[in-house]
């Protein structure tokens, strides 16, 4: 029987965040430790790799066991494989690393694996979890939410406007039929509680963003790693994070912005200000001739900050 062949990622604004990455400490002189905070497929981390010498060290971590099986595979003695989430990164010791990347949201073998059940555009098991061998799966948690829980969820994390309406069918469906196991069946049910959405997108699109985030616990997540980073990086350092939608992008924009600028205790004015941890250098996101080609690429917002001084 033919294998099936591994599903394909286009690694989004490879280029231009690995070099942002490796402009860290320009000229510095001894080993150097790079992190992969979300290795995926390993596209940023094998161009890396490539430019690394034979004394540095890459730290990758990543959730799914695919993609550390995918990391395994390369077999490079200067590569360090964490099988856990990016929350971690506080374990690898204050002022360790050279630069960290951060690849936001899922991969497209993710997506496009039925059976992960992250899409609504194919039908397969209502599972949607980053790391298959732990936790809830989305169809376990919404045989036993209740509607305003789902609503709450479908509403803060998909910024969907019929989110209540949503709910409602869920449960009734629940309730009918009994619980739903199937992401054809979640995105039929969408579709009919969905009374407008944007021109292009699936009606689904936003509650499948939501039920996704919220199951793996992604934004929570996000926030403890980007706290960590502030350890981890040595002075000069540089954080590298590319997100996909915008309650990702917020988040790091403000963590950025909090962190580049120097605080006042206004009850003590003559105390000595608290000095700014990063400095902000830009966005960048993805070129026209990129999007054409990944069109997956189109809401990337590439963010970079170099780490100043160690508090």
């Amino acid at each position: 029987m033919a294998q099936t062949p591994p599903l394909a990622h286009t690694t989004v604004l490879l280029a231009e965040a690995v070099d942002a990455l490796l402009q860290a400490g320009a000229g510095a002189v001894g080993a150097r430790c790079w992190v992969d905070a979300t290795f995926g497929r390993g596209g940023h981390s094998r161009r890396i790799l490539e430019s690394m010498g034979a004394q540095d060290r890459l730290v990758v971590f990543d959730k799914d066991p695919e993609a550390i099986a995918a990391a395994r595979a390369l077999d490079d003695a200067r590569m360090e494989i964490r099988h856990e989430g990016f929350a971690q990164l506080a374990a690898l010791g204050p002022a360790s690393a050279d630069g960290v990347l951060m690849d936001l949201g899922v991969s497209s073998p993710q997506i496009d694996d039925a059976r992960r059940g992250f899409s609504f555009r194919m039908d397969g098991p209502l599972d949607m979890r980053m790391d298959s061998t732990r936790g809830q799966t989305v169809a376990q948690w919404l045989e036993h939410a209740d509607e305003g829980e789902i609503a709450e969820v479908i509403r803060e994390y998909g910024e969907e406007r019929f989110a209540r309406g949503i709910a409602k069918a869920i449960v009734a469906r629940r309730q009918e039929r009994g619980p739903l196991a199937r992401t054809a069946e979640l995105a039929a049910l969408v579709a009919g509680a969905v009374k407008r959405h944007e021109p292009g997108q699936n009606p689904a699109t936003r509650t499948f963003q939501a039920l996704r985030i919220f199951i793996n616990g992604e934004l929570e997540e996000l926030r403890q790693a980007l706290d960590a980073s502030l350890t981890v990086l040595k002075p000069g350092g540089r954080l590298v994070v590319i997100s996909f939608h915008s309650l990702e992008d917020r988040i790091v924009k403000r963590f950025i912005e909090a962190h580049a600028r120097q605080h006042y205790d206004r009850r003590n004015p003559l105390a000595t200000p608290v000095p700014l941890r990063l400095r902000a250098l830009g966005r960048v996101k993805p070129s026209a001739a990129e999007v054409a080609a990944n069109p997956r690429a189109r809401s990337a917002i590439m963010r970079i900050a170099e780490r100043t001084e160690v508090a």
